[in-house]
């Protein structure tokens, strides 16, 4: 019998990245506020959960990323109180609430890190990761930040003569988790949140709060001495710990290792990670013997015990409609990934916006705001059509932070919610579909050889067996489905508009260009 899943096997997650979800004060900048008044959007989704990217106080220097204090909000999106109403408005839906959680650095304005520039004698001096230079006067060593822009990872102060490490941005300082006293202070910020009533926390770059205590090299080294150092594994279950006192919770950890063992081994053992994040899968091409690698070896890794998170789109990383637009196919295969995220073994994570099939918005020249060139993916939720509503297509009534996208008028919420061919509706429909199929949320997965263009797979949980299959190539194909398999079987949903549900002969069944379906056998 297929076992019962927890809330956040059930359903989707979804990103939400407050500077570009809602503006509640024509400011430009979206705000909790702005959340509030859009949580009809996401009881529509059928979201399980949303993960709001951070919302503290911080200079902004990456947006939030280089956190000033872990233990309020940032005036910018609102008060803690706001952040206490999301919290319970969200929960009166069935709406768990994530926080992004930030421990392998500060900002360079947070008072642990102005302490410990203070003095070399500073109590908080060994809370970064400080060192004297070369014997040349560089750098203590060769790690580079992960912001190209940024060049090395370290840093001279000349207040106190030594260097300081940043994995990324100069005002982004390392704390240094080598020292307990670090430890136990962040697992204190998570211990704030979890008594707030937050649901669970996704962690960025979790896979840096291990390095290398020696601090050598990587040039000639058989592996990078500044991330997933052997330490990781105690921290990760130090964290797990912590979150494990108060009931039903979850982590989910951005590991941005393009080892696949690395990734499942954060998230095995039951005393680590939930979830883990796989970056390998967001930097596959568009194909589907690709594609169906990389599940297969994800699945032959993670067994029964590892549950995988599934995402093909983040707030770092350009949208599908523009990344797999080959043969103008973009809109189309858009449909056909929310199809894919929905049906394999695992949990969906959606980025705000993924919904409407959004393409990457054009940034001039002089609005470009990002060190590392992510504003397209970053461009604010058009919610009605600018016809109506002004320029900022009821995002803000103030001019937003960063340009909307083109196709404003077609896309926005308002416009594809009338339409029941837009692809809004069809990721209502997947998510509903998910809902009332224990087979999709928690049934077995088994890869289909189905030729070279089609990815196919099977889910079976209990008497119920589904059949999901996507188009990889830009015109109509055969489904060949293995010889075990039924020879009839119903639709139930496809990306393509205007294919309703239905019995099919699977014998002459095609598949549309880059159209993906699924059927119960």
């Amino acid at each position: 019998m297929t076992s019962a899943p927890a809330w956040w096997q059930r359903g989707a997650i979804y990103q939400i990245y407050p500077r570009s979800f809602a503006d509640s004060d024509g400011d430009g900048v979206g705000d909790l506020r702005g959340i509030r008044a859009h949580l009809d959007h996401l009881s529509d989704l059928g979201v399980e959960a949303v993960w709001l990217s951070p919302i503290y106080p911080s200079p902004m220097a990456d947006f939030g990323y280089d956190v000033a204090d872990y233990c309020n909000v940032d005036p910018l999106f609102g008060t803690l109180a706001d952040l206490d109403h999301l919290i319970d408005d969200c929960h009166a839906r069935g709406i768990r609430v994530v926080l992004d959680w930030v421990p392998n650095h500060t900002s360079d304005q947070h008072p642990w890190f102005v302490a410990s520039r203070s003095s070399r004698h500073d109590p908080r001096r060994d809370w970064y990761v400080w060192r004297d230079g070369a014997p040349d006067g560089g750098p203590p060593n060769d790690w580079s930040s992960s912001f190209r822009a940024a060049g090395p990872a370290w840093t001279f102060d000349e207040h106190t003569g030594q260097w300081y490490l940043h994995s990324f941005l100069a005002q982004q300082p390392d704390l240094n988790w080598d020292n307990p006293e670090v430890e136990e202070a962040m697992h204190g910020v998570l211990r704030f949140w979890l008594d707030r009533g937050v649901d669970g926390f996704r962690i960025d770059v979790v896979f840096k709060i291990a390095k290398d205590p020696l601090l050598r090299d990587n040039a000639g080294a058989a592996r990078r001495h500044d991330e997933d150092w052997d330490t990781i594994d105690d921290r990760l279950r130090g964290i797990r710990r912590v979150v494990d006192e108060y009931p039903g919770r979850m982590i989910v950890g951005e590991v941005y290792l393009l080892d696949l063992s690395r990734v499942v081994s954060y998230s095995s053992g039951g005393d680590r990670l939930h979830m883990a994040h796989n970056f390998v899968f967001v930097l596959l091409p568009w194909s589907a013997q690709a594609f169906r690698t990389s599940i297969g070896d994800f699945e032959a890794l993670a067994g029964a015990t590892v549950w995988p998170a599934w995402f093909l789109a983040n707030h770092d990383h350009s949208r599908v409609a523009s990344r797999y637009n080959d043969d103008a196919q973009g809109a189309a295969r858009a449909r056909a990934i929310a199809l894919l995220l929905y049906a394999l073994r695992g949990t969906p994570f959606i980025y705000q916006g993924e919904e409407l099939g959004l393409p990457d918005a054009v940034i001039p020249p002089q609005r470009m705001v990002d060190i590392d060139g992510r504003d397209p993916e970053r461009a604010p939720i058009p919610w009605r059509p600018p016809s109506s509503a002004g320029p900022a297509a009821g995002f803000s009534t103030g001019e937003p932070w960063l340009p909307l996208g083109a196709d404003a008028e077609r896309l926005c919420v308002e416009r594809q919610a009338a339409d029941a061919l837009s692809t809004l509706v069809l990721v209502r429909r997947l998510a509903a579909l998910r809902a009332r199929t224990p087979a999709l949320q928690m049934g077995s997965l088994r890869m289909l050889e189905t030729g070279a263009d089609v990815l196919a797979w099977l889910r079976e949980g209990d008497d119920d067996r589904v059949l999901a299959a996507v188009n990889f190539a830009s015109v109509a194909v055969p489904l060949r489905l293995p010889a075990d398999l039924a020879r009839t079987a119903i639709l139930l949903l496809s990306t393509a508009p205007g294919r309703a549900e239905a019995e099919v002969d699977l014998t002459a069944f095609r598949l549309g260009p880059s159209e993906a379906v699924l059927l119960r056998l």
